[in-house]
Parts: structure tokens; sequence; C-alpha cells
């Protein structure tokens, strides 16, 4: 722990001025010995719980109420804290008292944790997205310790997250506990509120954390004093001005993808909810806003003209305490009904999870109102033995819906034991009322995993495709599909993408296209994705179709050229074994690169991306001719421990006439692969040096002549 070291007195005499009082249960005539009073160098007084009156708190900057246990206040002492805060006046919760916020009003979510802890040390574990809060002013850690070894009340989020509050950090002791969201911060009326939930009493008279704990004390009473402003990343629900402040805050600019759409902070998996709706396209995806890590699902929302520019719109689906998706609203489809958007998406509580309707209250898709008969299925099909895991009573979330002649389809994600995952098959004529058909297919838990999420069924004219993801790998099953028999006749399997590709979702463009984003997952420890601020991002939109034969096709969508900007291209480039050097005046970390040569006689050659000058960085993209094969070399990608450096493959086809085309999309920490329109693999790499940038050609074994290549560097999907 790094705290700049200043004499107490030093200390005091530049802190400010402010008048605090601290609130204790009636009949107490002094503070517990449990917290630092004396550290507030500030004027303090002790006010009972029931003695509060407009005339003795209205003296008063902060309040400070601290409990070893969860509290009870009368209303009228509650309406007068609520009346000093929305006044302008702080307040600080810190333990049991942080159980008073709903009762007070300042939130509508209480608590979910409330237990009595002895670690061996805790403090915090502050967000990179509030690194630079007031509240942290001289702590240049992201573990901040503040206790050692003893019995204390910890309240916390961790099921939960707080409506109306942003969480400041999280929760660390002998380990980091990212989902338990222990410190906390509230803008009600005119006046700021902090809640601590652990980390502020010892009764150690030798305590080593004394000073850091010190000094976060007075950093919050200084900033609910109302001595520095409120940072523009601060505040709920967080709009146009808000999102933006949070992108500028965790820039992360050797990582973060410059032109795939990425969360403005936080945490980003599944797609969901893809749609053309009044002329924009709109991306939902599952979103935690309370840091980069799984848990507390919300709906995220983006909006484009043209598939690649986006425009972050605030949270569209949240979470309702009480309801069936109190513990998260995840994955889920929009569709068009008879001109009124409505969204299916699994609702979460508890060991439960079902199926929750909403529908748009607005045009621009911002506002929804949750269906009031939620869950609309309320309980999974008992004909079947469904999987019931550790996590859920049984597995069945994830949903796409389409309409045939007036009746809605409904394909639903889960596993039967003993047997396999599984797309269980729903109709209904109003979205609300639904009848079980049967399983549309069941897989063997050997191949195709226990358990299917994001099942969805592609249907075109030569054919269907129902993609399914196995916790690994997103199967592509292509075949025949029945509408009057609602029956699905498998052909052939393959994988959608040989990467960190996971959970597609498609839709249908005005043009009869099929657009598909899946998510492209993090393949770095958690503790650099905590570190860095975000989690996840959105794939490039994909074009999806098939061939007569059945065969997928994936290319990248057109609307993918409006990023590029510099453009650089090369005929027939030579490349012989043991050079280098070939592609002059090309560098960076934000490209696009396509080359196309006949492959008679070739054997092995290929791309080298985000070079350093001396090539300890580097990752090598090997075009395997004879195997048929394209690799993945991150070996030397990077210089961190803290990544997967494992190799990567995919398996090629030659176009008829013996061409290869290889197509590349270079994204700071993200490489996209598309071979001859058929094949594709998502890597992740993620280089240390900022100097990271050369790219080159390279051969094996023979001379390789490249008939074309072309180099775009691309622009910002945020310009």
């Amino acid at each position: 722990m790094n705290i700049e070291q200043e004499e107490e007195t030093s200390m005091s005499a530049t802190h400010p001025t402010y008048r605090v009082a601290c609130i204790v249960p009636e009949g107490r005539k002094q503070v517990p010995e449990s917290i630092e009073w004396s550290a507030l160098a500030s004027e303090a007084d002790v006010v009972a719980l029931s003695d509060l009156t407009d005339s003795n708190i209205d003296n008063y900057d902060v309040l400070w109420w601290h409990s070893e246990a969860p509290v009870e206040a009368s209303n009228t002492a509650c309406k007068k804290i609520r009346s000093f805060v929305e006044s302008g006046g702080g307040l600080l919760l810190t333990h049991g008292a942080v159980t008073a916020a709903t009762s007070l009003g300042v939130e509508t979510h209480e608590p979910d944790w409330v237990e009595r802890r002895t670690p061996d040390s805790s403090g915090f574990l502050v967000r990179k997205l509030y690194e630079t809060h007031p509240v942290f002013e001289g702590i240049d850690d992201f573990e901040v310790r503040t206790v050692t070894s003893e019995e204390t009340l910890s309240v916390h989020y961790e099921d939960k997250t707080p409506k109306e509050g942003d969480v400041l950090a999280a929760t660390v002791e002998s380990s980091r506990y990212p989902s338990k969201k222990s410190l906390l911060h509230w803008e009600f009326g005119n006046g700021r509120v902090i809640g601590v939930g652990h980390g502020f009493s010892s009764t150690t008279e030798s305590d080593r954390h004394l000073e850091t704990r010190t000094r976060l004390l007075r950093n919050i009473c200084s900033y609910l004093n109302g001595n520095e402003r409120t940072p523009p990343t601060m505040g709920r629900p967080k709009g146009r001005e808000e999102l933006e402040a949070m992108r500028r805050a965790v820039p992360d600019r050797l990582h973060r993808p410059k032109y795939h759409f990425s969360p403005p902070a936080n945490w980003l998996n599944d797609p969901n909810g893809l749609v053309h709706w009044n002329g924009s396209y709109h991306l939902f995806y599952q979103y935690n806003p309370s840091g980069p890590f799984h848990g507390t699902i919300h709906w995220g929302h983006a909006v484009s003209d043209d598939l690649v520019h986006w425009e972050d719109k605030p949270l569209a689906l949240t979470p309702t305490p009480g309801g069936p998706d109190e513990h998260g609203c995840w994955s889920g489809a929009l569709v068009d009904d008879d001109g009124t958007p409505r969204i299916m998406y699994t609702g979460g509580s508890g060991r439960t999870q079902l199926p929750c309707l909403a529908t748009a209250a607005d045009d621009d898709l911002t506002t929804w109102r949750k269906d009031p008969a939620n869950p609309v299925i309320e309980t999974p099909p008992d004909s079947l033995d469904l999987l019931s895991t550790v996590h859920w009573d049984i597995e069945f979330r994830d949903h796409a819906l389409h309409r045939v002649d007036g009746v809605w389809y409904q394909i639903i994600g889960s596993g039967i034991e003993r047997e396999g995952g599984t797309a269980l098959l729903f109709r209904s004529e109003n979205l609300r009322d639904w009848e079980y058909c049967h399983p549309l297919l069941v897989g063997d838990w050997r191949e195709t995993g226990p358990i299917w999420e994001c099942p969805e069924l592609l249907r075109f004219d030569d054919g269907a495709l129902l993609h399914i993801s196995d916790y690994t790998n997103v199967v592509a099953i292509t075949g025949a599909y029945d509408q009057d028999e609602l029956h699905f006749e498998p052909d052939r399997r393959s994988l959608l993408d040989h990467g960190a590709f996971y959970a597609p979702q498609s839709m249908k463009t005005d043009d009869g296209k099929t657009i598909m984003f899946g998510w492209v997952r993090e393949e770095r420890n958690a503790e650099s994705q905590w570190e860095a601020g975000w989690s996840g991002h959105m794939s490039l939109p994909r074009e999806i179709s098939m061939t007569k034969d059945q065969r997928q096709q994936i290319n990248v969508a057109d609307s993918v050229a409006e990023l590029r900007e510099t453009h650089h291209h090369f005929e027939d480039v030579q490349v012989v074994p043991g050079e280098s050097g070939y592609l002059d005046g090309v560098s960076g970390d934000a490209l696009e690169l396509s080359l196309t040569l006949d492959a008679a006689d070739v054997e092995e050659f290929g791309l080298i991306l985000r070079q350093s000058p001396e090539g300890e960085e580097r990752t090598v993209v090997t075009c395997d001719i004879p195997e048929r094969e394209v690799r993945v070399d991150r070996s030397q990608s990077s210089l961190s421990s803290n990544v997967d450096n494992s190799a990567q493959s995919m398996p090629i086809r030659l176009a008829e006439d013996g061409t290869f085309t290889l197509r590349v999309f270079l994204d700071r920490s993200v490489i996209e692969l598309f071979a001859n329109d058929a094949q594709c693999l998502t890597s992740r790499i993620y280089p240390t040096r900022s100097d990271s940038l050369g790219v080159d050609l390279y051969s094996t074994y023979n001379d390789v002549m490249v008939n074309s290549l072309d180099v775009w560097e691309m622009g910002s999907a945020y310009e």
C-alpha cells in the first residue's frame, strides 16, 4: 500500500474544517470506541438517533451514522436525515448503518449480505472507473487495506447491486471479491451519501492500517462536505454525458478496441435484442454496471446508423427488487409484435430462471415496461428430466423467436440429464401464453456439452442452421427445417468460429441479409480485467449465409468498409524465406488487411502483427496450405504472464480455382480472421509495449507470390 507519508499535524492543518455529528442509538452518550473519531480533525459532536431535530442537525455539514448491527430508525428520524441530505448535507453510513439506505429513501435495493466476519485483513478493491474519485486521493493502489484481523460486521451487495447508487469499490480480504460491493456512492437531492459496508472499525491499538483508514475517512468527509466536485462518471441513471465520461475514464489505449464496440466501462457479454427499428440499428447486450466481472446483469444499449459507428444509450433493463428478475436480466431477443417492440428475456431469481416479457414505452427503445404477468412461462416442461446444477434448479434460459402465419415460435436453451444440451421449442399466439412442443434437437454431452446456451435457428432458402453455445465453442449444425412438422433434421456439424467468439445473435436487415454479432471474450486473468476497468467486446458484424450444399458462409458485413481510412495497396509481392520488410509504410494496431494469392505450389507463409522493433513481442498468423489450416501463434504476443498465449487454428478450403483469400481485422487486442468466406477465427492478444506496431509478411520454405494485398488504417467506432 503506497500512501503519501505525512505528519498528523500537517494533515490536520491542511484538511478542510467542517462540523460532523455522529449519530448513536438512543441512550448512547459517546461514539463507539471502534471508530477513529479523533481522526476527523474537525469539530464533532454526538447526537442520539431519538434526539434528531431540525435545529440540532442543521448546524452540521456531515452526519456519520455507524452501527455494528443492522439498524432500524423511526419514520421521524429518517425524515429528518433525508431532509438534511436533500438540502445539501453529507451522510456517511458505515457498517450496519448501510442497511438504512432503503428506509431513508436513498436506495431501492436492499443489501443482500449482512454477516459477521473475521478475515485476516480486509479493505477495498477500487474500481478503475473511480480511481481518481476524491475519496481515494493520496491512495494509489487498487487494493486499499483498512483493518487487520478481527470480527466485524460486513454489509454488502453481492447477487444484487444498488439501483440508484454507484459502486466505488468492492471487497478485498485474503483474495479479491469483486462481486462483494461494499463502498457505495449516492447523489440524493442536493446532497451526497457514502456507504461503507465494512473495514471502518478497529479496536486494535497497534494497527498498521490506521493511516490508510484515517486518510480514507478524511477524504470521505471532505467530499461529503462538498469540498470537491462530483466526478462526471457518477450518478444513476446514466445518460449520454456520464457514458461518454466513462469511456474517457477507462481508455486502455493498448488493448481496448478502437473500432469494435465495447461497453463504456465494466463488463459486457452476450449480444441481445438486435433489431433495425425506425431507421436505426439497436444493439442490446448483457452488462454489469458494478465492474468488469460477470454478475448482476442488466441490459446495456447502443444505437447505430450503419452497424459500425455507435452511440451509447442508458440501460434498457434493470433487475426489479422482489421480481422474477431480481438477480439478473439475462439474454433474450427483441421482436416486432405488429408494430410494437417487445423483449423476451430470462429473469433470474434465487435458483430459478424463467422467461419474462417487456414492452417498449417509446420509439427510441430507451424505456421498457415489464409485463405484470412475468414470468410468462411459470415452470420449465416437466415431461423432460431437465438438468439441475449447483447454481440452478433447472438450466433453462436464452431465447430466440420467429413468427410464421401469426404464430410465435420460441427456442430456449437447456440440457437433459445424462443426455446432453438441448434447444426446447415452444409456440404462442400472443407472446404470453406458451405451449411446449418438443426438443428441437438434443445433443450428446460428450461432444456438444451438457447445456446449450443461446440457441438460434437461422432459416435460409437452401436449408437451416442451428447454432448453440456449449460453454466453450459456438457449434453450427446445418440441415433442413420442416415448419409444418416443426422438425429439424441435422446434416453437418462444424464451428461457427474457432476462437474467442461466443453466444452470437443475428437479425434480418431490410434487404434480407442475416447479420450476426458475437461476444468476444477476454483471455487475460480477472485481475488484469479489473485493473483495465472493462471486459469483453462485440465482434464486427458478420453476414451469415448458406450454400446450396448446406455449407455456412461467413464474412464481415459490407458496412465495415465505412471504417476505412488511409489505404495501402501492394501487388505481386514475392515473399522470400528469411527476408522481411515487405510492407513499407504500414504499421499500427487498428488495421484491415486483405490478401489474395494463387495457392498452387504454396507451402507455408503468413503475416506478422503487432511486432515490437526488436521482435520481443509479435503475433504470427500462419497459412499452411498443404495442411489446409490457418494458425495463430501467440507464444510471443505478450510479455505479460497474465494472458492466454496458447496456439489457435482453423481449417480452410480453397476456392474452386485454387485461390486463397484471407481477411484480417486487427484492433489492438483482437484479431478476426476470415478465410475464403467460409471459416473464421477470433483471437485475443495483449502486447505490453506501445511500440508493438510492426506488420510484415513471411514465408517458411519457398517463395510465395502474393497477388494482391490491401491494408486500411481503421477509424473509430465512436466518431
